[in-house]
């Protein structure tokens, strides 16, 4: 019997930033269901711990997980099962295996309540019944612990307690299917089951055994292919899940694999498994194997389940040095031991790793209030604040009101200019959002996808002959997720600086660190940086050929500026002086080139080539400023002031080509009158206080972004209607308070009202529906690791908590970087 859900007004304030405006689902006051908060992202995080560990699924159709099911990040379908049983009665709360079922009296479907998300969790609420269904789902983001952030797992704690006051019989069930593993349906895959680490074959009952074991099902390829993938789906490695039979209060443990339609039918009339592993190994297109856990509880008012669930390679890299390419072993090997000792110990941290996922969701929060405390938006008007209306996801009807502060506003909905100052018809920020809480419901999204895009290694034992190799602390490797696939991609980390500036700038110098050991080691043959360190993840290989992408403008002043940026927030001049010499290589590209950089592409080569791009110039000329004081850190005073005076003189002629006669803004291409574009590329001179920029550039461009905004942001340049979230963000830390509102506002609008469906895109349409952009061709820029751009205010906060610059934190970081005995809770 359903219960009705009464939302509080508390309740209500804190989801209705996140409301669905296709929502036809309501509780008994005739509030949308599910209620989503603190927004209705496309696609929410389930389990995304890296490039092969990345689970979401879709909000669209006002969907949550147990009727939009759960998918890879690329929007393909996983099998993921889970249901919970009340009294005979069983709810289906997790994935949409249900639909193979014939009706069956006894299986409903649980009903959505709630979806919230925070840096850490995914948290779903469902009715079952006389009982409240969580499915809490946790990859904890831990960027100063490299050993739990290098395991490849994450979590997912379903609990249930009792709306009525009673006790009920009570049993859980959930199972994965063979499609984590293979792309095609026709590839065949094989599966075991262990016991800890001992091979089990269906014939002992694990109720009668040790109830400290973990247990596990591993699902492989018959026929593995080491360090390749099949549209981006790893052909190596293991695919686990991985449980318990010792919860509390569980009086009953079962297992089994077979037939999807089968062993589903079977756990829904039986209420348990059978402890048979199905040894018929085949494709998942072929009677759809999956792998099953129940639990039964007897009579409870309250329970709980723990799953662990991920993608393991060993190796994960391989690698180019000068003893020859070799296999690079995950970082958590060094920590833990075996891939059973890393279950093992990652099962029995859950606890620790909520506390640590909690503290940095609390400092988070903290961080977003101490920026936005003091540097609130000015609003120009007499009237007091007034609370704020209820979220409306835009009027679907011609509106002209007034803000919370009195402010006019008029806001037309069949048109993409969004809202409008009427007194002059430039845009405005979204008026009945706080923008406080909109940058929350941003970066909060962007967290778990911006690590999901890594993987820590052990490094190469051999070293490199031209570099000094840590063995003591680990290498960092970049996937561009769903773009061009690249390992460590320049102008990927370059976006996604931010957010390790933010969280730990050492991981910015891990990241770097593979690109410099490959280009000091001489297997770069060109003058200026490479594009990326290989062009199909996981080979790390390089271009020896120097036939990488061409962009050597833009990634030169890409890793000057990220070089400069980890020693301004962690201090550690030794790093900057190891690498001077290419430094000095790179910049002397930049004085030949940056000011006239002619036809080339940056890093929105989506965009196309244009000769002497504005935005591209100003990258190489700020990368000559960050020289000079690289050059002072590296005792070469004379170097220091040629390359302040080149800068300097290069900026004034720059001023002279870049910015319209009119002088209200700055032009995408010189002498291109009819053109703008987001000039997102100033950020690092505000962010470094390298003091080359004036800030009547920025008051300039502040006045100007909100006359070409339009619904859901500023279009990234005239050429096209999209944007790029990163880069609005980069923007935004540059602006005015007012039109830095403009843009943050604007995102999260987007994140409410988007028709996207995956997870959460850096490029997207500012008018229509603000979906992928379909012109001059689509693209779909989907989970990418860029994300760490929206973390540009954080960034800046963090510099002020830093206090003097370039000196270190004050506080030491605390990192976990040395290998410590398999089993420890570190």
């Amino acid at each position: 019997m359903f219960t009705a859900i009464i939302l509080s007004p508390a309740l209500l304030a804190a989801v209705t930033f996140g409301q669905d405006p296709y929502s036809t689902a309501k509780d008994a006051n005739g509030n949308p269901l599910p209620a989503y908060s603190p927004a209705r992202p496309p696609a929410v995080p389930l389990a995304v711990r890296s490039p092969y560990t990345s689970a979401w699924t879709s909000t669209s159709n006002n969907g949550t997980i147990n009727t939009n099911g759960v998918e890879f990040w690329d929007g393909v379908p996983r099998g993921w099962e889970g249901i919970v049983t009340v009294d005979g009665i069983s709810y289906e709360y997790l994935g949409i295996g249900s639909t193979t079922l014939p009706s069956l009296p006894n299986l409903l479907a649980a009903i959505p309540l709630t979806v919230s998300y925070d840096s850490q969790y995914s948290n779903f609420t469902f009715s079952a019944g006389p009982v409240e269904v969580t499915a809490s789902f946790l990859s904890a983001v831990l960027p100063k612990d490299y050993c739990r952030t290098s395991i490849p797992l994450s979590y997912l704690n379903t609990s249930i307690r009792s709306m009525d006051n009673s006790s009920h019989s009570v049993q859980f069930y959930s199972d994965v299917d063979a499609s984590w593993v293979a792309y095609e349906s026709n590839v065949t895959t094989q599966w075991q089951f262990y016991d800890g680490s001992a091979l089990a074959n269906g014939s002992v009952n694990t109720t009668s055994r040790d109830t400290s074991s973990i247990y596990s099902w591993f699902i492989n390829l018959a026929m593995p292919y080491e360090f390749a993938e099949e549209y981006d789906v790893p052909l190596w490695g293991n695919f686990t899940y991985s449980t318990a039979s010792n919860f509390t209060g569980a009086q009953n443990f079962s297992y089994q694999s077979g037939y999807s339609s089968n062993l589903r039918y079977n756990y829904v009339i039986q209420h348990s498994l059978q402890d048979i592993v199905d040894l018929d190994y085949r494709p998942f297109g072929t009677r759809d194997p999956v792998f099953a856990f129940a639990h039964d509880f007897g009579t409870v008012s309250s329970a709980s389940v723990l799953y662990t669930i991920g993608s393991v390679q060993q190796p994960i890299i391989r690698y180019l040095t000068p003893e020859g390419v070799v296999p690079l072993q995950p970082w958590w090997s060094q920590c833990y031991g075996n891939i059973w000792q890393m279950i093992n110990f990652h099962f029995n941290d859950f606890r620790q790793s909520q506390v640590l996922a909690s503290q940095f969701e609390s400092q988070l929060k903290a961080d977003v209030d101490s920026y936005y405390s003091s540097n609130m938006a000015m609003v120009y008007s007499n009237s007091t604040p007034g609370p704020l209306p209820f979220y409306s996801n835009g009027s679907m009807t011609y509106t002209n009101s007034t803000d919370q502060y009195g402010d006019p506003y008029i806001f037309d909905p069949n048109n993409q200019y969004g809202f409008l100052n009427p007194n002059n018809f430039s845009g405005i920020a979204i008026p009945d959002i706080e923008e406080a809480q909109a940058y929350y419901s941003i970066v909060a999204l962007s967290t778990r996808q911006v690590m999901g895009a890594y993987v820590f290694t052990v490094p190469p034992s051999g070293g490199c002959s031209n570099t000094s190799t840590n063995t003591s602390e680990p290498l960092m490797f970049q996937k561009e997720i769903s773009s061009d696939g690249n390992v460590n991609t320049v102008d990927v980390m370059f976006p996604a600086m931010p957010f390790f500036l933010y969280a730990n700038p050492e991981l910015l110098r891990l990241n770097l660190e593979p690109l410099y050991q490959n280009q000091e080691s001489d297997f770069y043959p060109n003058g200026y940086s490479m594009h990326d360190l290989g062009s199909n993840f996981p080979n790390a290989t390089g271009h020896v050929e120097g036939n990488d992408e061409y962009m050597p403008v833009e990634e030169s002043g890409n890793m000057i500026i990220m070089t400069y940026a980890y020693y301004k927030f962690s201090g550690n001049s030794a790093f900057v002086q190891q690498h001077y010499a290419k430094l000095q290589q790179w910049a002397s590209y930049l004085i030949q080139f940056s000011l006239l950089p002619g036809l080339q592409v940056s890093t929105d080569d989506f965009a196309g080539a244009l000769v002497n791009q504005t935005n591209l110039a100003i990258k190489g000329i700020v990368g000559i400023q960050a020289m000079s004081f690289i050059s002072t850190l590296a005792d070469d005073p004379n170097s220091s002031q040629i390359y302040s005076s080149t800068a300097s003189t290069f900026y004034k002629q720059w001023e002279g080509f870049a910015i319209d006669p009119s002088e209200k803004h700055t032009i995408l291409g010189y002498q291109w009158r009819s053109s703008y574009g987001l000039l997102y590329n100033i950020y690092p001179d505000v962010l470094l206080d390298l003091n080359l920029i004036p800030s009547s550039l920025s008051d300039m461009q502040s006045t100007y972004y909100p006359t070409v905004s339009q619904v859901f942001g500023v279009p990234l340049d005239s050429r096209h209607s999209y944007t790029k979230s990163d880069w609005e963000m980069w923007t935004a830390a540059t602006c005015t308070p007012e039109t830095r509102r403009l843009f943050v506002n604007a995102l999260a609008y987007w994140l409410n009202e988007t028709t996207t469906s995956m997870a959460f895109t850096d490029l997207y349409d500012t008018i229509d529906e603000g979906g992928y952009p379909a012109s001059p061709s689509p693209i779909f820029f989907i989970a990418r690791p860029v994300a760490g751009g929206h973390f540009s205010l954080l960034a800046l906060e963090r510099k002020g908590q830093l206090g003097s610059l370039g000196t270190g934190f004050g506080t030491p970081v605390e990192e976990t970087t040395l290998p410590v005995e398999a089993g420890s809770t570190q």
